[in-house]
């Protein structure tokens, strides 16, 4: 059987755990890649002390950046946005509003947005209220609400 060995991680690592957490791990894993990398230490009780100091601070961060996220997603969900484009007197668009448009809407509201958060799964080609979700962080998204007008 492989020979286990016991670390303390320095930094969250996919799949194993986040930081402070004292994790077993094949030797060689441990020897080749989470120690040359930095991503752990030797769990040793003094090393055990300044990795818990760390991850006080890591958990603070992480609830701050939660909190942030959350926010932020409150007021999107909130966020209505309208344009004018040229339709026939069925309602159908001439063009369309593309994730790009609406990526300038929003910003056009003073909320920061780039057209790779927009999740638009095809562009909107009718007039009407529709839904268009927006990543903001991990995987959180929020959803606005864009309403398209026929110009006049």
């Amino acid at each position: 059987m492989a020979k286990r060995f016991e670390v303390l991680l320095k930094e969250d690592v996919k799949d194993l755990g986040n930081v402070g957490d004292v994790v077993k791990v094949a030797a060689g894993y441990a020897r080749n890649y989470l120690l040359p990398y930095q991503k752990a230490i030797p769990a040793t009780e003094d090393n055990k002390r300044q990795i818990a100091r760390r991850a006080a601070r890591a958990a603070a961060a992480r609830k701050l950046k939660e909190d942030e996220v959350a926010a932020a997603i409150a007021k999107l969900n909130e966020l209505v946005v309208t344009t004018s484009e040229r339709a026939d007197e069925n309602g159908n668009l001439y063009g369309s509003v593309s994730a790009a448009q609406v990526a300038q809407l929003v910003v056009a509201t003073g909320t920061p947005c780039e057209e790779k958060q927009v999740r638009l799964d095809h562009p909107i080609k009718h007039t009407g209220e529709h839904k268009v979700g927006i990543h903001v962080f991990g995987d959180q998204n929020a959803e606005i609400t864009v309403t398209v007008n026929a110009a006049e």
